[in-house]
């Protein structure tokens, strides 16, 4: 009888150790937390500038071309709903004039980081949409002038919107898609020929990807 209740307390520990080894390797497969309060993702976005603009030379608008580029964002979770998220991204893009007479102005490259305040729905089970608001401050850098000699942006702040959902597809880890609408406004002096003017890009930001909550 000691030997069966020794065989059987044998196995019993055994089979115990066996399903703590196996949930440890299990929890380590997803470091991440559903409810962890920092997220990152990373997406691939195309980038539609909305272009309106108000130039010295009557009859002249301003034409900036759309870009795929890839994209990082950080997001911290102050609670289960409310969160601030910092969107990073740089964009390349043509610009010519159109209207009166075309002219190629070359290209230039924008930095709009970007910070919103979101709000997180957490009732639909593994989807999770949210909706946000904030500000971007845009950076012009490396221009090419193209046909004129010289062409300068000015640097400014605009407002941001987006909507978009995390579906969790493994503890912490959730594929999302996303769309923002940037309002970003420039004052453009371009020398030979000279034309200075406003130029409001206004973008509209289309992602997908996948994120890590931890």
């Amino acid at each position: 009888m000691r030997n069966k209740l020794t065989a059987l307390l044998g196995s019993t520990v055994l089979a115990g150790l066996m399903a703590f080894t196996g949930a440890q390797a299990e929890e380590s497969m997803y470091a991440g937390k559903s409810d962890g309060s920092f997220m990152v993702r990373a997406r691939g976005i195309y980038v539609m500038p909305d272009e309106s603009s108000s130039l010295s030379i009557a009859g002249l608008e301003a034409d900036a071309s759309s870009a795929l580029v890839p994209e990082v964002d950080f997001t911290y979770f102050f609670t289960p709903n409310i969160a601030a998220e910092l969107i990073v991204a740089t964009t390349p893009h043509d610009v010519k004039t159109k209207g009166a007479a075309n002219v190629d102005l070359g290209s230039v490259w924008l930095l709009p980081p970007t910070i919103t305040a979101q709000y997180h729905f957490t009732n639909f089970g593994a989807f999770k949409p949210y909706v946000g608001a904030g500000i971007n401050y845009t950076i012009f850098y490396n221009e090419d002038s193209g046909a004129a000699a010289d062409i300068e942006y000015e640097n400014g702040f605009g407002f941001a919107l987006q909507a978009g959902i995390d579906y969790e597809i493994g503890d912490g880890i959730y594929l999302n898609a996303d769309v923002k609408k940037l309002w970003l406004s420039t004052d453009v002096k371009v020398t030979g020929p000279d034309v200075t003017g406003s130029v409001d890009l206004d973008p509209w930001i289309f992602g997908v990807g996948v994120g890590y909550r931890f």
